[in-house]
């Protein structure tokens, strides 16, 4: 290594993406040609071994990058093709927006919208941005991402300064999330602390975590049940204390209540009868983060038509959400939930879903769900 080489750090926000795509979000001046290259002759290294633009980094990893110098001086470089926004684009995203401050807008991102592009994903967030340029083009920049299918709150920093003090307290964990999901089934305590260290599952690409007390890095999620349906659904207030890849979506699926919609992790299970829509059930309620101007930002998000639709129709009463405390949970007050207990209670999850089943009536259809009144 010369003393010219750069090392950085992958930060949490940057789990589980692609090394060019890092490039693209960190040293956007580094071309994917000059990326290959540096791969092809070594001089790319995650923890010291060699690396190509495919692979998938994860939080804590060491990258060692060559001299900015050594790229070759590109003398008619290609100018990207832009499309520009239609009106209808412009008036989408703009729309999206429910808080705006000096230094953000905060949206609600409707479900279905990836927050940034990849293969064969034209339309994305990340694009739709351009809608929010101040009049000197100035765009707004991500600093935190949503899965595709979650929707819910979601802050763009409107300038480089204010995008680095935002990453700066989402990687420190000093932001606070809410979460609001439905989950099938119903869990057997009405609030705990979910410790499962999560890894990428072998054979999915990295697209898909699981539990993996060796090799897992350390995930922990916060939960509380406001309110269940008899035994065939759950409402459920989930505070991430880490931010790994699904980690919401592959803590519920462990613990046996799969987020209601969540194919990847539920398989079959995931979706309930009785006009239950087949949607991913998991928006993104609350943010709240400290502004550059030591002002606090603390926003909510209504929820998408599919979301309250489930809601109103398992008796649910909106009013009894949005109590979830935004402090760090002391652990000896929240029973805690390893991996050897999370089996357990995926095992009976797994049984009781299948008792309720055999008890139906012969027309196989369920009994009209009651909601738990507190």
């Amino acid at each position: 290594m010369t003393s010219d080489e750069r090392t950085f750090t992958v930060s949490e926000d940057d789990d589980g993406i692609r090394l060019d795509r890092w490039f693209k979000r960190h040293l956007p001046d580094t071309s994917f040609n000059i990326v290959s290259r540096w791969a092809r002759i070594g001089q790319l290294r995650i923890d010291g071994k060699r690396a190509t633009p495919g692979d998938r980094i994860e939080t804590g990893q060491t990258l060692r990058v060559p001299p900015a110098e050594a790229a070759p001086v590109q003398t008619a470089r290609p100018q990207k093709h832009i499309v520009p926004l239609t009106p209808d684009e412009q008036s989408y995203v703009q729309e999206m927006v429910i808080a705006t401050t000096p230094d953000a807008f905060v949206l609600n991102k409707p479900p279905g919208l990836a927050t940034q592009g990849g293969t064969k994903t034209n339309q994305h967030l990340d694009r739709l941005l351009d809608g929010l340029a101040d009049q000197e083009g100035n765009r707004p920049k991500l600093v935190h991402r949503l899965d595709k299918d979650t929707s819910g709150v979601l802050l763009v920093a409107r300038s480089a300064r204010a995008a680095a003090y935002f990453s700066k307290s989402f990687s420190g964990r000093t932001a606070r999330k809410v979460y609001w999901a439905l989950v099938v089934g119903v869990p057997s305590l009405e609030e705990g602390l979910i410790d499962l260290p999560l890894a990428k599952q072998p054979g999915t690409g990295g697209e898909k975590m699981h539990v993996d007390e060796e090799e897992g890095q350390p995930a922990r999620t916060r939960w509380r049940m406001v309110d269940h349906a008899g035994n065939r659904a759950a409402w459920m207030e989930l505070q991430p204390l880490t931010g790994r890849t699904h980690q919401l979506r592959a803590h519920m699926a462990a613990l046996g209540h799969p987020i209601v919609g969540d194919a990847k992790y539920g398989g079959a299970e995931a979706f309930l009868t009785g006009g239950i829509s087949r949607k991913m059930h998991l928006h993104a309620r609350r943010l709240r983060i400290d502004a550059p101007n030591k002002q606090v930002i603390d926003v909510t998000a209504e929820l998408p038509s599919h979301v309250a639709e489930s809601l109103n129709t398992l008796g649910f009463e909106p009013m009894a959400g949005d109590n979830m405390p935004l402090d760090n949970p002391d652990p000896a007050k929240l029973p805690e939930i390893r991996a050897r207990r999370a089996a357990a209670a995926a095992k009976t999850a797994r049984k009781a879903r299948k008792g309720e089943r055999r008890s139906r009536g012969g027309d196989g259809k369920p009994t009209k769900p009651q909601g738990r009144r507190r």
